[in-house]
């Protein structure tokens, strides 16, 4: 019996997923492997803990893991992938290939056919290949420029929207406000501002916890920043749905990430604007885990 594995090495956290030919043995879940984010060092003890524990979960040892796929941002980068390639390659058995993260949620969401992947994490993408296997992308710049309704993205724009109602009443305070200081250990204004525009900045992400309750209980700055994610998302959705059908014939499109996956509110939002710009469209309504598209393609043993 071959055994495979599928790594999504994400911002945020390392999801593994391990099986055979057919089914799922075990699964491992560990902390941020993006090397660029949080180093070598880091990235191979995220990347061990969660292979160890998804083999564990099989009762198998990593050396018996036939093949494997790792989806990770930045792999068309040797800065990314040599350094991925060689830690997991010192843990598991056979051939390893370093893939785009794009590319595994895209394979969870379609298989080898067309379609439109937008993803929300800690950073935002859209993806698509036609019918043709043409692909192209859309947003995914990095956070200082792009990644728009990340959750960086909304992290940020809630203090930025908390700053300009300051701007436009004059007054400061209310519930969501006091809890968006918290999170960042302030207590005045003047100390929100200097942490806020500090180098290297704040992990604006952490604050997304935040947005999403004070949403759920109908505050209107979170909701205001969610409904803006949500249209953002949208929009880098529609430019890869127009440049790569063009015949009006329906396109499937998929959600994947922590962000979709956690806010109700987004997502009706999401898919409210990409009907009305592409009512062509056609929405996968389950958020999609990347992780099982990485391991279907180490049971290919090649990438798409």
């Amino acid at each position: 019996m071959a055994f495979f594995l599928g790594v999504d090495g994400g911002a945020s956290k390392t999801s593994c997923v391990l099986g055979d030919e057919r089914t799922i043995l075990g699964r491992g879940l560990a902390g941020s492997s993006n090397v660029t984010r949080v180093g070598e060092s880091a990235a191979c003890e995220a990347l061990t803990h969660s292979i160890l524990q998804a083999c564990s979960a099989a009762g198998i040892s990593p050396s018996q893991i036939a093949n494997t796929c790792v989806g990770a941002a930045g792999s068309d980068r040797d800065q990314v992938r040599v350094p991925l390639q060689r830690l997991v390659g010192e843990v598991v058995g056979g051939p390893v290939q370093i893939v785009g993260d794009m590319a595994v949620a895209l394979h969870a969401a379609f298989g080898d056919g067309p379609g439109v992947i937008v993803i929300a994490g800690s950073g935002s993408i859209a993806y698509g290949r036609d019918r043709s296997g043409e692909t192209t992308r859309a947003g995914g710049w990095g956070f200082a420029v792009s990644d728009e309704g990340s959750g960086y993205w909304i992290g940020k724009q809630a203090v930025a929207t908390c700053l300009r109602r300051y701007d436009e009443s004059g007054q400061w305070g209310g519930e969501f406000l006091s809890e968006v200081m918290e999170l960042l250990e302030v207590s005045t204004l003047e100390q929100l501002v200097m942490t806020v525009n500090r180098s290297p900045s704040p992990n604006f992400a952490s604050l997304v916890p935040a947005v999403l309750a004070f949403s759920d209980r109908g505050d209107k700055t979170a909701q205001e920043v969610l409904n803006l994610a949500g249209k953002e998302l949208a929009t880098i959705g529609v430019v890869v749905v127009k440049r790569l059908f063009r015949d009006n014939a329906t396109v499937r499109v998929a959600m994947s990430g922590g962000v979709f996956k956690n806010s109700p509110f987004l997502r009706q939002v999401f898919y409210n604007c990409l009907v009305a710009a592409c009512p062509w469209t056609e929405l996968n309504p389950t958020v999609v885990e990347p992780v099982f598209g990485a391991l279907e393609l180490a049971r290919k043993g090649s990438a798409t």
